[in-house]
């Protein structure tokens, strides 16, 4: 049985400790305190040295008292900003913050699952195999705890992660995501007394957006610019101007082409801009830097896992939803690096924002659904 006081406890505590990226170590102890406690030997990689943060990803493993094929658990420690000095308060059942930060419910409402899981799991002495737990640094940046991970490290061959919104939710499919910066390069000149002998930066890229197909292309396909930085003065034509962007799909033939597309309308736009100065022709052009940020999540509806999460939510006469979701987490990059890996609802909601706000009965469902393919995932069900 879960116990729901300790575990809200749990989640208090834990979301007034601060942990922003690159600043988990705080948490990361505190946690490796509670995990030791259950038994589990508990170390940190060196993935904070190569994200230049101040922990690595925590790896905890705990034996089973059953002989079952390794399970993995993970969440992530990392919280967005502003997430420092929350104060979380508990009104019934919901738990948010006092409104001048997030919650951080993201994701330690994931961590604190699983926490109570493995207390229930020792308490009732249930039967489990081993486990793995994997509490990462730095997903909110790019998942970039998770990209450092050895999994030559892990025996498990799936498993869960508990980082997304609602509940009865089991993320199955999530895009590939490709990142983008665009350096516009153009001339500068007096505003006022030789605009002509300038190129504008700043209109070169307003021309390539708007050209430029954003925000959901179609039901597998969307695509986002996030900042656009340029110009140092009124008065001077800028010469410069970056652009980051992203675009993500579900189909690789398709982000290739919006891809391919958000690079063409800047190539075009700056190809429309050039001047004669002192004899010489100036053309704008663009330095672009173009990456895989990651790489989807596919998991088939017949896979173990999903097998196993979704006969635990029937047999506690618990809804539980496979569904594809537009965002990415640890777990695509987990699937990325061979082991089948799906996303479990934390009852979170709102997230990133300072409305954001949980719900202990839906934690406690997800709780719930977790211990009980603990369970089947030693019983060989």
């Amino acid at each position: 049985m879960i116990d729901i006081p300790r575990m809200v406890e749990h989640f208090l505590q834990l979301v007034r400790i601060d942990s922003l990226s690159r600043k988990e170590r705080k948490v990361a102890l505190a946690l490796k305190k509670d995990l030791s406690a259950l038994g589990a030997s508990v170390s940190f990689d060196d993935a904070g040295k190569k994200v230049n943060g101040n922990v690595g990803n925590l790896i905890a493993k705990i034996p089973g008292n059953r002989s079952a094929p390794t399970l993995l658990l993970s969440a992530h420690m990392d919280t967005v900003v502003p997430g420092e000095g929350i104060k979380p308060i508990l009104d019934g059942e919901i738990v948010r913050s006092d409104g001048t930060t997030i919650l951080g419910g993201d994701d330690k409402s994931g961590i604190s699952i699983i926490v109570e899981t493995l207390r229930s799991l020792k308490g009732e002495n249930l039967p489990h195999g081993d486990i793995e737990v994997i509490f990462t640094v730095c997903e909110e940046i790019g998942l970039a705890g998770a990209k450092h991970l050895d999994v030559s490290r892990l025996k498990s061959r799936y498993g869960l992660v508990l980082d997304c919104t609602g509940t009865g939710r089991l993320f199955t499919h999530s895009p590939s995501s490709d990142r983008m910066e665009f350096t516009v390069h153009g001339l500068e000149a007096h505003a006022g007394m030789c605009p002509e002998r300038g190129i504008s930066a700043i209109k070169v890229a307003a021309e390539a957006l708007a050209d430029m197909r954003l925000g959901r292309i179609d039901d597998e396909t969307t695509a986002n610019v996030g900042t656009i930085e340029g110009g140092m003065a009124t008065n001077i034509v800028p010469n410069k101007t970056s652009v980051k962007a992203e675009a993500r799909s579900h189909s690789e033939e398709k982000l290739q082409e919006q891809t391919d597309h958000m690079r063409r309308c800047f190539q075009e736009a700056a190809s429309r801009h050039g001047v004669q100065v002192d004899g010489k022709y100036v053309q704008a052009w663009i330095d672009e830097k173009i990456w895989r940020d990651y790489d989807r999540m596919a998991v088939p509806t017949d896979s173990e896992i999903v097998r196993l999460v979704t006969k635990a939510a029937r047999d506690l006469g618990l809804k539980i939803e496979t569904r594809s979701t537009g965002g990415g987490c640890d777990a695509n990059v987990f699937n990325k690096k061979g082991i089948t890996v799906v996303n479990l609802a934390t009852g979170m909601h709102d997230i990133h924002t300072v409305k954001e706000w949980v719900s202990t009965g839906e934690m406690a469902s997800s709780a719930s659904i977790l211990l009980q393919t603990i369970v089947l995932n030693a019983q060989g069900a």
